[in-house]
């Protein structure tokens, strides 16, 4: 007992020292992004829903951490899943519009004139 006890405080003591020697924007960076989370989780009753400024504001925040600092944070989405909707706003963004198949519409002045030219001339 005394053993695991101390063994506990030694990680913890440890865990802070490692939190000293790194830099005051990664620290920033890992709270806000730990503060996101907490808005939305706050925010919704069961499952946590993201909107779409969500995803944007944390996929920005964790590009901006580290990949080990990334790793060792407790995230309510997995990595796999950032990807996810990164490539999703790529696919948006490089889709052609859709068109409606067939020739597209001539304009009305000229369908009068057609129209015009076929009655006075009978041949």
């Amino acid at each position: 007992m005394t053993f695991r006890l101390v063994y506990r405080f030694g990680c913890l003591l440890l865990g802070w020292l490692r939190l000293l020697a790194r830099s005051s924007a990664a620290k920033d960076v890992e709270i806000l992004v730990l503060r996101h989370q907490l808005a939305i989780l706050q925010r919704s009753s069961r499952k946590p829903v993201f909107t779409g400024g969500d995803r944007a504001v944390l996929a920005a925040l964790l590009r901006l951490l580290g990949k080990r600092h990334r790793s060792a944070l407790k995230l309510l989405v997995t990595p796999r899943t950032v990807l996810r909707w990164h490539a999703r706003l790529v696919a948006k963004k490089w889709t052609y519009p859709h068109r409606c198949p067939g020739r597209p519409p001539k304009p009305e002045a000229l369908r009068a004139l057609v129209l015009r030219l076929a009655r006075e001339n009978d041949g």
